[in-house]
């Protein structure tokens, strides 16, 4: 198999630091994307296999984000797989006292962001010879079911679902797949607040099981390494005991 190229975004941490070793280390040449440069460099030192670029972004801009996948092609010529995973949240706010602000601020991030990189992998995907490639968008357990206190999360979960499909459709004639991981209780920093437990929605606060974040890591080279006649469209991947199925 010939060497293949990745975006992924939010590659300083947490889950996009999984993926983003998972890919290198299976060879993939990888641009590593987010606001830290010192974190990607070190997300980039972490692996001696692939090929890494490191590439301080900001996924809320046009420009910055053209500037990513820009920088991409030249250093790598193609683009076969986005992991379209930068994302953000708010402190947990009850509806009737969320501020418009603190919506803009994760629409701006976690559904502005995902299109615009999207759109950019969409379009080098579309027009390179061979032409096709895989975008994987991080969409949450919030795509199904919210927590309190978290409609501008939940709600820009849900629409990366619907993006997810059209991508996948709209993708078919230049033979990109696109498809979505839903990750439930990854144990990152973003997590480290469940160590002092979580709203549940019966009012109670509990401490939530979770999982290795490598686990995610191995989900999205599975989805990547998906033959170009088959997709994901969409994968769980879960702390086993954490209450999400089932009644709350």
């Amino acid at each position: 198999m010939a060497q293949r190229f990745a975006v992924v975004t939010g590659a300083g941490s947490g889950v996009g630091r999984a993926a983003a070793l998972a890919l290198l280390n299976d060879g993939y040449g990888v641009a590593l994307a987010g606001r830290r440069k010192e974190a990607l460099e070190e997300t980039a030192g972490m692996s001696n296999a692939g090929k890494s670029l490191v590439v301080p972004t900001d996924v809320t801009d046009p420009d910055s984000v053209g500037k990513l996948f820009g920088a991409a092609k030249e250093a790598f010529g193609r683009l076969d797989v986005l992991f379209n995973n930068a994302g953000g949240n708010v402190p947990s706010t009850n509806f009737g006292d969320f501020t418009f602000e603190q919506w803009k601020s994760v629409v701006a991030v976690n559904l502005n962001g995902m299109f615009l990189c999207a759109n950019a992998a969409f379009r080098i995907m579309r027009d390179q010879s061979p032409q096709g490639g895989r975008i994987i968008n991080n969409g949450s357990i919030s795509a199904h079911a919210p927590r309190p206190g978290s409609v501008a999360y939940t709600s820009t979960k849900h629409a990366v679902t619907g993006m997810t499909k059209t991508i996948a459709l709209d993708g078919r004639a230049f033979d990109i797949a696109c498809g979505q991981i839903d990750i439930g209780n990854a144990a990152t920093p973003m997590t480290r607040r469940m160590a002092n437990g979580v709203p549940q929605a019966n009012g109670t606060t509990s401490v939530e099981p979770t999982m290795d974040v490598d686990n995610v890591g191995r989900s999205i080279l599975f989805m990547a390494n998906m033959p170009p006649d088959a997709n994901a469209l969409f994968l769980t991947v879960m702390a086993t005991k954490m209450p999400f199925v089932g009644r709350g």
